[in-house]
Protein backbone atom coordinates (compact mmCIF):
# COMPACT_ATOMS: atom_id res chain seq x y z
CA UNK A 1 0.00 0.00 0.00
CA UNK A 2 1.24 3.43 -1.04
CA UNK A 3 -0.55 7.11 -0.46
CA UNK A 4 -0.12 10.04 -1.78
CA UNK A 5 -1.94 13.25 -1.18
CA UNK A 6 -3.83 15.38 -3.89
CA UNK A 7 -6.07 18.58 -3.61
CA UNK A 8 -8.77 17.06 -5.82
CA UNK A 9 -9.15 13.24 -6.92
CA UNK A 10 -11.87 12.55 -9.29
CA UNK A 11 -13.07 9.05 -9.90
CA UNK A 12 -14.46 8.16 -13.73
CA UNK A 13 -13.40 9.97 -16.58
CA UNK A 14 -16.21 10.47 -18.34
CA UNK A 15 -17.44 13.76 -19.66
CA UNK A 16 -17.96 15.33 -16.08
CA UNK A 17 -14.93 13.38 -14.81
CA UNK A 18 -12.58 14.71 -17.07
CA UNK A 19 -14.00 18.08 -17.57
CA UNK A 20 -14.32 18.91 -13.63
CA UNK A 21 -10.46 17.09 -13.61
CA UNK A 22 -9.25 19.94 -15.91
CA UNK A 23 -10.94 23.13 -14.08
CA UNK A 24 -9.67 21.64 -11.23
CA UNK A 25 -6.12 21.84 -12.62
CA UNK A 26 -6.62 25.05 -14.23
CA UNK A 27 -7.59 26.87 -10.78
CA UNK A 28 -4.19 25.42 -9.37
CA UNK A 29 -5.88 22.40 -7.51
CA UNK A 30 -3.29 19.09 -7.41
CA UNK A 31 -5.22 16.61 -9.48
CA UNK A 32 -5.80 13.09 -10.27
CA UNK A 33 -8.22 11.01 -11.99
CA UNK A 34 -9.06 7.63 -11.82
CA UNK A 35 -10.37 5.36 -14.64
CA UNK A 36 -10.94 1.49 -14.91
CA UNK A 37 -11.33 1.23 -18.51
CA UNK A 38 -11.04 3.96 -21.32
CA UNK A 39 -10.47 7.69 -20.77
CA UNK A 40 -13.17 9.11 -22.07
CA UNK A 41 -15.61 7.15 -20.40
CA UNK A 42 -18.68 5.94 -22.51
CA UNK A 43 -20.07 9.19 -23.96
CA UNK A 44 -16.47 9.24 -25.90
CA UNK A 45 -15.88 5.67 -26.37
CA UNK A 46 -19.55 3.80 -26.17
CA UNK A 47 -22.09 6.41 -26.50
CA UNK A 48 -22.32 10.12 -27.58
CA UNK A 49 -19.47 10.23 -30.04
CA UNK A 50 -19.53 6.99 -31.99
CA UNK A 51 -22.95 6.36 -32.42
CA UNK A 52 -22.99 9.90 -34.21
CA UNK A 53 -20.32 8.54 -36.54
CA UNK A 54 -22.57 5.62 -37.11
CA UNK A 55 -25.17 7.94 -37.76
CA UNK A 56 -23.11 9.70 -40.08
CA UNK A 57 -22.02 6.68 -42.41
CA UNK A 58 -26.32 5.82 -42.67
CA UNK A 59 -26.69 9.90 -43.56
CA UNK A 60 -24.07 8.86 -46.56
CA UNK A 61 -25.60 5.92 -47.35
CA UNK A 62 -29.14 7.76 -48.05
CA UNK A 63 -27.51 10.58 -49.91
CA UNK A 64 -26.23 8.14 -51.81
CA UNK A 65 -29.03 6.00 -52.72
CA UNK A 66 -31.11 9.49 -52.91
CA UNK A 67 -28.38 11.43 -55.31
CA UNK A 68 -31.02 11.26 -57.99
CA UNK A 69 -32.88 14.08 -56.17
CA UNK A 70 -30.00 15.79 -56.40
CA UNK A 71 -29.66 15.72 -59.94
CA UNK A 72 -26.04 13.32 -59.75
CA UNK A 73 -26.86 9.78 -61.13
CA UNK A 74 -24.55 7.12 -59.21
CA UNK A 75 -23.55 3.35 -59.24
CA UNK A 76 -26.00 1.67 -56.77
CA UNK A 77 -24.44 1.76 -53.61
CA UNK A 78 -23.72 -1.23 -50.84
CA UNK A 79 -22.74 -0.95 -47.28
CA UNK A 80 -19.74 -2.12 -46.09
CA UNK A 81 -21.05 -3.05 -42.55
CA UNK A 82 -17.50 -3.87 -41.18
CA UNK A 83 -16.08 -0.61 -42.73
CA UNK A 84 -18.70 1.34 -40.70
CA UNK A 85 -18.19 0.07 -37.62
CA UNK A 86 -14.49 0.15 -37.82
CA UNK A 87 -14.65 4.05 -38.75
CA UNK A 88 -17.19 4.43 -35.30
CA UNK A 89 -14.42 2.76 -33.18
CA UNK A 90 -11.55 4.57 -35.21
CA UNK A 91 -13.42 7.92 -34.23
CA UNK A 92 -13.82 7.03 -30.53
CA UNK A 93 -9.88 6.01 -30.35
CA UNK A 94 -9.08 9.11 -31.52
CA UNK A 95 -11.35 11.15 -28.64
CA UNK A 96 -9.93 9.08 -25.95
CA UNK A 97 -5.90 10.01 -27.19
CA UNK A 98 -7.27 13.77 -27.02
CA UNK A 99 -8.28 13.43 -23.77
CA UNK A 100 -5.00 11.17 -22.44
CA UNK A 101 -3.36 14.71 -24.19
CA UNK A 102 -5.44 16.92 -22.01
CA UNK A 103 -4.51 14.75 -18.99
CA UNK A 104 -0.89 15.40 -19.84
CA UNK A 105 -1.37 19.02 -20.74
CA UNK A 106 -3.13 20.18 -17.54
CA UNK A 107 -0.74 17.77 -15.41
CA UNK A 108 -3.48 15.73 -14.26
CA UNK A 109 -2.21 12.17 -13.20
CA UNK A 110 -3.96 9.53 -14.62
CA UNK A 111 -4.27 6.26 -11.83
CA UNK A 112 -5.46 3.42 -13.89
CA UNK A 113 -7.71 0.92 -11.67
CA UNK A 114 -10.83 0.19 -10.06
CA UNK A 115 -11.23 3.15 -7.71
CA UNK A 116 -13.28 3.06 -4.40
CA UNK A 117 -13.71 5.63 -1.85
CA UNK A 118 -12.64 4.54 1.14
CA UNK A 119 -13.27 7.00 4.72
CA UNK A 120 -10.72 9.94 5.86
CA UNK A 121 -11.02 11.37 2.57
CA UNK A 122 -9.18 8.27 0.52
CA UNK A 123 -9.69 6.20 -2.75
CA UNK A 124 -8.30 2.84 -3.11
CA UNK A 125 -7.24 1.83 -6.61
CA UNK A 126 -7.04 -1.84 -8.05
CA UNK A 127 -5.08 -2.72 -10.68
CA UNK A 128 -5.88 -4.96 -12.98
CA UNK A 129 -2.96 -7.48 -11.65
CA UNK A 130 -5.08 -7.15 -8.26
CA UNK A 131 -2.42 -4.74 -6.82
CA UNK A 132 -3.74 -1.87 -3.99
CA UNK A 133 -2.64 1.81 -3.70
CA UNK A 134 -4.39 4.33 -1.83
CA UNK A 135 -4.83 8.01 -2.64
CA UNK A 136 -5.94 10.88 -0.52
CA UNK A 137 -7.50 14.19 -1.35
CA UNK A 138 -9.15 17.39 0.34
CA UNK A 139 -12.11 16.36 -2.30
CA UNK A 140 -13.24 13.35 -4.19
CA UNK A 141 -15.94 13.79 -6.68
CA UNK A 142 -17.37 10.65 -7.62
CA UNK A 143 -18.24 10.87 -11.86
CA UNK A 144 -18.51 7.03 -12.22
CA UNK A 145 -21.70 7.59 -14.91
CA UNK A 146 -24.39 4.92 -15.56
CA UNK A 147 -24.66 1.65 -17.35
CA UNK A 148 -27.76 -0.10 -19.59
CA UNK A 149 -30.70 -0.46 -17.81
CA UNK A 150 -32.10 -4.21 -17.74
CA UNK A 151 -35.58 -5.25 -17.20
CA UNK A 152 -36.69 -8.77 -15.84
CA UNK A 153 -37.99 -9.90 -19.60
CA UNK A 154 -35.15 -8.79 -21.30
CA UNK A 155 -31.88 -9.83 -19.92
CA UNK A 156 -28.90 -8.93 -22.16
CA UNK A 157 -27.12 -11.92 -23.40
CA UNK A 158 -24.69 -9.39 -25.95
CA UNK A 159 -25.50 -12.39 -28.21
CA UNK A 160 -28.96 -12.20 -29.17
CA UNK A 161 -30.10 -9.73 -26.54
CA UNK A 162 -28.02 -6.56 -26.72
CA UNK A 163 -27.50 -3.16 -25.21
CA UNK A 164 -25.84 0.00 -26.99
CA UNK A 165 -22.64 -0.89 -26.51
CA UNK A 166 -23.11 -4.14 -28.25
CA UNK A 167 -25.12 -2.61 -31.05
CA UNK A 168 -22.63 -0.35 -31.87
CA UNK A 169 -20.06 -3.44 -33.11
CA UNK A 170 -22.25 -6.15 -34.04
CA UNK A 171 -20.01 -8.93 -36.26
CA UNK A 172 -22.58 -8.58 -39.08
CA UNK A 173 -25.60 -6.55 -40.14
CA UNK A 174 -28.81 -8.49 -39.20
CA UNK A 175 -31.70 -9.01 -40.68
CA UNK A 176 -34.17 -8.02 -38.70
CA UNK A 177 -33.43 -5.97 -35.43
CA UNK A 178 -36.56 -5.62 -33.00
CA UNK A 179 -35.96 -2.13 -30.96
CA UNK A 180 -37.09 -1.64 -27.17
CA UNK A 181 -37.91 1.93 -26.03
CA UNK A 182 -37.29 4.60 -28.08
CA UNK A 183 -35.46 7.38 -26.56
CA UNK A 184 -32.62 8.97 -27.68
CA UNK A 185 -30.89 5.63 -27.86
CA UNK A 186 -33.76 3.78 -29.27
CA UNK A 187 -34.53 5.86 -31.89
CA UNK A 188 -30.58 6.51 -33.05
CA UNK A 189 -30.07 3.06 -33.69
CA UNK A 190 -33.66 2.35 -35.40
CA UNK A 191 -32.36 5.04 -38.34
CA UNK A 192 -28.56 3.17 -38.48
CA UNK A 193 -29.94 -0.09 -39.18
CA UNK A 194 -33.19 0.89 -40.80
CA UNK A 195 -31.04 2.88 -43.44
CA UNK A 196 -28.49 0.24 -44.28
CA UNK A 197 -31.83 -1.96 -44.93
CA UNK A 198 -32.57 -4.21 -41.72
CA UNK A 199 -36.21 -4.44 -41.03
CA UNK A 200 -36.56 -2.70 -37.79
CA UNK A 201 -39.30 -2.93 -35.36
CA UNK A 202 -39.66 -0.12 -32.52
CA UNK A 203 -41.54 -1.50 -29.40
CA UNK A 204 -41.90 1.01 -26.46
CA UNK A 205 -44.46 0.90 -23.22
CA UNK A 206 -45.55 4.34 -23.20
CA UNK A 207 -48.18 5.70 -25.25
CA UNK A 208 -46.34 7.37 -28.07
CA UNK A 209 -42.29 7.43 -29.56
CA UNK A 210 -39.77 9.70 -27.92
CA UNK A 211 -42.45 10.24 -24.80
CA UNK A 212 -40.16 12.97 -23.73
CA UNK A 213 -40.88 15.03 -26.01
CA UNK A 214 -43.63 17.37 -27.24
CA UNK A 215 -46.26 15.63 -27.81
CA UNK A 216 -46.41 17.32 -32.05
CA UNK A 217 -42.77 16.08 -32.34
CA UNK A 218 -43.35 12.68 -31.38
CA UNK A 219 -46.46 12.23 -33.66
CA UNK A 220 -44.43 13.77 -36.61
CA UNK A 221 -41.82 11.43 -35.74
CA UNK A 222 -43.95 8.66 -35.68
CA UNK A 223 -44.93 9.02 -39.32
CA UNK A 224 -41.41 9.82 -40.51
CA UNK A 225 -40.49 6.74 -39.51
CA UNK A 226 -43.42 4.30 -40.23
CA UNK A 227 -42.87 6.64 -43.76
CA UNK A 228 -39.29 5.07 -43.75
CA UNK A 229 -40.38 1.32 -43.19
CA UNK A 230 -39.86 1.02 -39.72
CA UNK A 231 -42.92 -0.74 -37.55
CA UNK A 232 -43.57 0.92 -34.23
CA UNK A 233 -45.86 -0.27 -31.67
CA UNK A 234 -46.71 1.63 -28.74
CA UNK A 235 -48.35 1.39 -25.81
CA UNK A 236 -47.02 -2.41 -25.85
CA UNK A 237 -45.02 -4.40 -23.29
CA UNK A 238 -42.14 -7.41 -24.40
CA UNK A 239 -43.32 -10.27 -21.32
CA UNK A 240 -40.40 -11.99 -22.54
CA UNK A 241 -37.72 -13.33 -25.17
CA UNK A 242 -37.17 -16.55 -26.60
CA UNK A 243 -33.73 -16.88 -27.97
CA UNK A 244 -33.31 -20.70 -28.31
CA UNK A 245 -32.96 -21.58 -31.91
CA UNK A 246 -30.94 -19.43 -34.41
CA UNK A 247 -33.22 -16.01 -34.12
CA UNK A 248 -34.98 -14.51 -31.29
CA UNK A 249 -38.47 -14.96 -30.67
CA UNK A 250 -39.90 -11.33 -28.25
CA UNK A 251 -43.66 -11.99 -27.19
CA UNK A 252 -45.35 -8.53 -26.71
CA UNK A 253 -48.61 -7.96 -25.22
CA UNK A 254 -50.18 -4.14 -26.35
CA UNK A 255 -52.34 -1.92 -23.43
CA UNK A 256 -56.01 -4.14 -24.57
CA UNK A 257 -53.75 -7.81 -23.53
CA UNK A 258 -53.67 -8.72 -26.64
CA UNK A 259 -50.49 -10.99 -27.42
CA UNK A 260 -48.89 -11.74 -30.43
CA UNK A 261 -44.96 -12.35 -31.15
CA UNK A 262 -41.83 -11.11 -33.31
CA UNK A 263 -39.60 -12.81 -34.87
CA UNK A 264 -36.04 -11.14 -35.30
CA UNK A 265 -31.99 -11.81 -35.63
CA UNK A 266 -31.08 -9.49 -32.74
CA UNK A 267 -32.91 -7.42 -29.90
CA UNK A 268 -32.25 -4.29 -28.97
CA UNK A 269 -32.51 -3.16 -25.61
CA UNK A 270 -32.51 0.91 -25.17
CA UNK A 271 -34.65 1.25 -22.28
CA UNK A 272 -32.78 3.53 -20.09
CA UNK A 273 -29.66 4.03 -17.98
CA UNK A 274 -28.67 3.34 -14.39
CA UNK A 275 -26.56 4.90 -12.47
CA UNK A 276 -22.80 3.32 -11.21
CA UNK A 277 -23.54 3.43 -7.58
CA UNK A 278 -22.13 -0.12 -6.71
CA UNK A 279 -18.95 -1.11 -5.78
CA UNK A 280 -17.27 2.44 -5.42
CA UNK A 281 -17.02 2.18 -1.41
CA UNK A 282 -20.49 4.66 -0.79
CA UNK A 283 -21.44 2.13 2.35
CA UNK A 284 -17.91 2.41 3.44
CA UNK A 285 -18.11 6.26 3.65
CA UNK A 286 -22.07 6.69 4.57
CA UNK A 287 -22.59 8.17 1.36
CA UNK A 288 -26.20 8.33 1.04
CA UNK A 289 -28.15 6.95 -2.08
CA UNK A 290 -31.91 7.33 -2.72
CA UNK A 291 -33.07 5.39 -5.67
CA UNK A 292 -29.81 4.42 -6.97
CA UNK A 293 -29.11 8.25 -6.95
CA UNK A 294 -26.09 9.90 -4.67
CA UNK A 295 -27.56 12.56 -2.75
CA UNK A 296 -26.00 15.65 -3.30
CA UNK A 297 -27.26 19.87 -3.05
CA UNK A 298 -27.09 22.22 -5.49
CA UNK A 299 -23.02 22.39 -5.59
CA UNK A 300 -22.75 18.46 -5.38
CA UNK A 301 -21.42 18.14 -2.03
CA UNK A 302 -23.05 14.38 -0.66
CA UNK A 303 -23.72 14.43 3.43
CA UNK A 304 -20.12 13.11 3.96
CA UNK A 305 -17.56 16.27 4.18
CA UNK A 306 -14.80 16.84 1.57
CA UNK A 307 -16.91 13.82 -1.36
CA UNK A 308 -19.63 15.02 -3.61
CA UNK A 309 -21.06 13.94 -7.26
CA UNK A 310 -21.86 14.68 -10.43
CA UNK A 311 -22.76 13.54 -13.79
CA UNK A 312 -25.14 9.96 -14.07
CA UNK A 313 -25.20 8.90 -10.30
CA UNK A 314 -27.25 12.24 -9.09
CA UNK A 315 -31.12 13.39 -10.01
CA UNK A 316 -30.36 15.66 -12.72
CA UNK A 317 -30.45 14.64 -16.67
CA UNK A 318 -28.07 11.99 -17.81
CA UNK A 319 -26.75 13.84 -20.23
CA UNK A 320 -22.94 14.81 -21.05
CA UNK A 321 -23.33 18.43 -20.86
CA UNK A 322 -25.18 18.40 -18.07
CA UNK A 323 -22.66 16.41 -16.23
CA UNK A 324 -19.76 18.82 -17.58
CA UNK A 325 -21.64 21.66 -16.21
CA UNK A 326 -21.95 19.98 -12.80
CA UNK A 327 -18.40 19.50 -12.65
CA UNK A 328 -17.57 22.59 -13.49
CA UNK A 329 -19.37 24.18 -10.49
CA UNK A 330 -18.50 21.50 -8.21
CA UNK A 331 -14.59 22.43 -8.70
CA UNK A 332 -15.28 26.25 -8.93
CA UNK A 333 -17.03 26.01 -5.28
CA UNK A 334 -14.14 23.77 -3.84
CA UNK A 335 -11.88 26.38 -4.92
CA UNK A 336 -13.56 28.97 -3.51
CA UNK A 337 -15.45 30.94 -6.16
CA UNK A 338 -19.31 31.89 -6.32
CA UNK A 339 -20.58 30.13 -9.02
CA UNK A 340 -24.15 30.25 -9.96
CA UNK A 341 -25.94 26.52 -9.38
CA UNK A 342 -27.65 25.33 -12.39
CA UNK A 343 -30.68 25.79 -13.82
CA UNK A 344 -32.05 22.54 -14.97
CA UNK A 345 -35.06 23.83 -16.56
CA UNK A 346 -32.47 25.19 -19.20
CA UNK A 347 -31.07 22.31 -20.51
CA UNK A 348 -31.17 21.21 -24.18
CA UNK A 349 -31.86 18.18 -25.38
CA UNK A 350 -30.63 16.23 -28.40
CA UNK A 351 -31.24 13.19 -30.61
CA UNK A 352 -29.70 12.42 -33.32
CA UNK A 353 -31.95 10.20 -35.45
CA UNK A 354 -32.94 11.78 -38.74
CA UNK A 355 -34.38 14.45 -38.58
CA UNK A 356 -32.97 15.35 -35.30
CA UNK A 357 -35.18 16.52 -31.71
CA UNK A 358 -33.78 19.64 -29.87
CA UNK A 359 -35.80 20.65 -27.04
CA UNK A 360 -35.71 22.80 -23.60
CA UNK A 361 -37.97 24.24 -21.05
CA UNK A 362 -41.64 22.94 -20.94
CA UNK A 363 -43.71 21.23 -23.22
CA UNK A 364 -47.05 23.04 -24.51
CA UNK A 365 -48.81 20.43 -21.98
CA UNK A 366 -46.24 20.76 -18.99
CA UNK A 367 -46.78 24.75 -19.56
CA UNK A 368 -50.73 24.45 -19.04
CA UNK A 369 -50.37 22.08 -16.05
CA UNK A 370 -47.70 24.43 -14.63
CA UNK A 371 -50.79 27.48 -14.80
CA UNK A 372 -49.08 29.84 -17.40
CA UNK A 373 -51.41 31.33 -20.18
CA UNK A 374 -49.65 30.19 -23.17
CA UNK A 375 -48.74 31.72 -27.19
CA UNK A 376 -47.36 29.08 -29.01
CA UNK A 377 -45.39 29.55 -32.51
CA UNK A 378 -44.90 26.84 -35.09
CA UNK A 379 -42.86 27.39 -38.36
CA UNK A 380 -42.64 24.52 -40.57
CA UNK A 381 -39.34 23.54 -42.22
CA UNK A 382 -41.44 22.82 -45.70
CA UNK A 383 -41.86 26.74 -45.62
CA UNK A 384 -37.86 27.19 -45.47
CA UNK A 385 -36.03 28.18 -48.30
CA UNK A 386 -32.55 26.16 -47.58
CA UNK A 387 -34.67 23.73 -45.87
CA UNK A 388 -36.10 23.02 -49.36
CA UNK A 389 -33.02 23.61 -50.95
CA UNK A 390 -31.21 20.75 -48.92
CA UNK A 391 -33.96 18.81 -49.49
CA UNK A 392 -34.67 18.32 -45.54
CA UNK A 393 -38.19 19.61 -45.41
CA UNK A 394 -39.51 17.54 -42.99
CA UNK A 395 -39.98 19.23 -39.18
CA UNK A 396 -41.11 22.01 -37.35
CA UNK A 397 -40.19 24.74 -35.02
CA UNK A 398 -42.37 25.13 -32.15
CA UNK A 399 -42.08 28.12 -29.68
CA UNK A 400 -44.13 28.11 -26.39
CA UNK A 401 -43.92 31.82 -24.91
CA UNK A 402 -45.52 33.59 -21.50
CA UNK A 403 -48.64 35.67 -23.18
CA UNK A 404 -48.40 37.76 -19.86
CA UNK A 405 -44.82 38.29 -20.01
CA UNK A 406 -43.17 37.03 -22.94
CA UNK A 407 -41.08 34.85 -21.50
CA UNK A 408 -40.07 31.71 -23.74
CA UNK A 409 -40.99 29.14 -21.94
CA UNK A 410 -39.81 25.93 -24.36
CA UNK A 411 -39.01 24.86 -27.42
CA UNK A 412 -38.98 22.15 -29.01
CA UNK A 413 -37.43 21.45 -33.19
CA UNK A 414 -37.40 18.55 -35.21
CA UNK A 415 -35.35 18.78 -38.37
CA UNK A 416 -31.66 19.02 -40.27
CA UNK A 417 -29.73 20.64 -37.99
CA UNK A 418 -32.13 21.33 -34.93
CA UNK A 419 -29.34 19.89 -32.14
CA UNK A 420 -27.03 22.83 -33.50
CA UNK A 421 -29.99 25.40 -33.52
CA UNK A 422 -31.23 24.86 -29.70
CA UNK A 423 -28.03 26.73 -28.21
CA UNK A 424 -29.33 29.83 -29.43
CA UNK A 425 -32.76 29.34 -27.31
CA UNK A 426 -30.68 28.15 -24.18
CA UNK A 427 -28.98 31.87 -24.68
CA UNK A 428 -32.22 33.49 -25.05
CA UNK A 429 -33.85 32.18 -22.34
CA UNK A 430 -30.79 32.87 -19.89
CA UNK A 431 -30.92 35.88 -20.93
CA UNK A 432 -34.50 36.34 -20.44
CA UNK A 433 -35.03 37.47 -23.79
CA UNK A 434 -38.61 38.09 -24.71
CA UNK A 435 -40.93 36.90 -27.47
CA UNK A 436 -41.26 40.40 -29.22
CA UNK A 437 -37.05 40.77 -29.10
CA UNK A 438 -36.70 37.90 -30.36
CA UNK A 439 -39.34 38.67 -33.51
CA UNK A 440 -37.02 41.19 -34.00
CA UNK A 441 -33.52 40.03 -33.63
CA UNK A 442 -32.32 39.85 -37.60
CA UNK A 443 -31.61 36.07 -38.60
CA UNK A 444 -29.67 35.35 -41.94
CA UNK A 445 -31.01 33.86 -44.82
CA UNK A 446 -30.91 31.68 -45.98
CA UNK A 447 -30.59 29.47 -43.04
CA UNK A 448 -32.26 26.86 -40.99
CA UNK A 449 -32.33 29.36 -37.92
CA UNK A 450 -34.85 32.00 -39.90
CA UNK A 451 -37.50 29.29 -38.64
CA UNK A 452 -37.01 29.96 -35.16
CA UNK A 453 -37.24 33.75 -35.93
CA UNK A 454 -40.58 33.34 -37.87
CA UNK A 455 -41.74 30.29 -35.29
CA UNK A 456 -41.64 33.46 -32.72
CA UNK A 457 -43.74 35.33 -35.31
CA UNK A 458 -46.38 32.99 -35.85
CA UNK A 459 -46.94 33.27 -32.50
CA UNK A 460 -47.64 37.15 -32.16
CA UNK A 461 -49.50 37.15 -35.57
CA UNK A 462 -46.61 38.65 -37.27
CA UNK A 463 -45.26 35.70 -39.44
CA UNK A 464 -44.37 36.67 -42.81
CA UNK A 465 -43.76 33.30 -45.05
CA UNK A 466 -46.83 31.36 -43.69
Amino acid sequence: MSSTKYDVIVLGSGPGGYVAAIRASQLGLKTAIVEAAELGGICLNWGCIPTKALIKSAQVFEYINHASDYGIKVKEAEVDFGGMIKRSRDVAAGMSKGIQFLMKKNKIDVLTGWGKTKPGKKIEVEDKDGKKNTYSADHIIIATGGRARELPALKIDNEKIVGYRKAMTLDKKPEKMVVVGSGAIGVEFAYVYNSIGVEVTIVEFMDRIVPNEDEEVSKALEKIYKKAGMKIMTSTEVTAVDTKGEGCKVKVKDKKGAESTIECDIVLSAVGVVSNVENVGLEDVGILVDKGKIKVDEFYKTNMPGYYAIGDVTTGPALAHVASAEGIICVEKIAGHHPEPLDYNNIPGCTYCVPEISSVGYTEAKAKEAGYEIKVGKFPFSASGKASAAGAKDGFVKLIFDAKYGELLGAHMLGANVTEMIAEIVAIRKLETTGMELVKTVHPHPTMSEAIMEAAAAAYDEVIHL
